[in-house]
Parts: C-alpha cells; sequence; structure tokens
C-alpha cells in the first residue's frame, strides 16, 4: 500500500516535471543566446580588433575566421533563439567555444578536473554549457524545428493511404 501511493507520487512527480523541460530549453535559448548575439554583433562591428586579436592567438585566416565567427555567433543565435537548425548551429558554437577555450584560455581548459571554477568563470564557459545542452537534448516543444517536425508529419500522414504507408 505505500510502495504504490510513494510510486504513485513519484510518477506524478516526474509527470510535473517532463512539462518544465521546454519552458527550460527556451528560457537558456533566450537569455544565453541573446548574448551570444550581442558578442557577435560586437564582434561583427569590431572586425578589425577582432582579427589582430585571433592573429595574436595564432588562429589560421584570422580574418575569415573573425567573420565566420562573428557571423556565427551573431545570426546563428538568432536562429537557435527562433528554435531553427538549432543542434546543428548548437554544435557548430559548441566546437567554436572549445576553440575559444583552447587558442584563449589553455590554462582554464586544462584544470576542468583540478580546477573547476577556473575553468567555469573562463568566458567562452556559459555559451560553452549552453550550447551543449541544445545539442543534446534539442528545443523542446517551443520552437520552429518542433513546429516543422509537425507539420511534416501531419503532411506525412495525410500522404499516407489506408494501410499506414507513405504513397
Amino acid at each position: 500500500m505505500v510502495y504504490k501511493i510513494i510510486r504513485r507520487g513519484y510518477s506524478l512527480f516526474i509527470t510535473c516535471a517532463n512539462y518544465l523541460q521546454s519552458p527550460l530549453l527556451l528560457a537558456i535559448r533566450v537569455y544565453f543566446f541573446w548574448q551570444l548575439f550581442l558578442t557577435g554583433k560586437g564582434k561583427l562591428e569590431n572586425i578589425d580588433k577582432v582579427t589582430q586579436f585571433f592573429t595574436g592567438l595564432g588562429i589560421p585566416y584570422p580574418g575569415l575566421n573573425a567573420r565566420f565567427i562573428g557571423l556565427l555567433e551573431c545570426f546563428g543565435s538568432l536562429l537557435i533563439i527562433a528554435g531553427l537548425f538549432s543542434r546543428p548551429l548548437a554544435l557548430m558554437i559548441f566546437i567554436s567555444m572549445t576553440v575559444a577555450y583552447v587558442t584563449g584560455d589553455m590554462e582554464a581548459l586544462s584544470s576542468i578536473i583540478s580546477d573547476p571554477d577556473k575553468f567555469m568563470k573562463a568566458d567562452p564557459f556559459v555559451f560553452w554549457l549552453a550550447s551543449l545542452i541544445v545539442f543534446v537534448f534539442g528545443t523542446g516543444l517551443f520552437s520552429l524545428d518542433a513546429f516543422l517536425k509537425f507539420v511534416l508529419r501531419r503532411r506525412d500522414f495525410a500522404h499516407s493511404d489506408a494501410t499506414g504507408r507513405l504513397r
């Protein structure tokens, strides 16, 4: 009897918590990727300084990479906020933040185990983590990706014959 009550209570708790996934993913997308949008916009507005910085870090093709990263951060963030092509863009941003760690703050990256505070206080961390979350968990229900998936499923269902196979 007590076991059933605990099991039902836990099941209800999990069900309620699951309803928070999509709002949390939306909040992460809007808050953190808006900040990254502003960072990318700043890079594009000061492209010469960013190119000089990338040159000092030894990044190959610094002008091209500065523009690419500025565009990725600026427009990729807007697409992630909208929830469109989010996983591929989040992976690209995750890789760019990993490169930022490697080229700009290798000390913080190498201390990920020995001094996690140093790793988490480094500039790329919040964008690195937010992009990893979106890459792994997706965008949730409040996104253009989810809307497109819904529309395509309805279209496929409408085009299937009575046997359930697509025509």
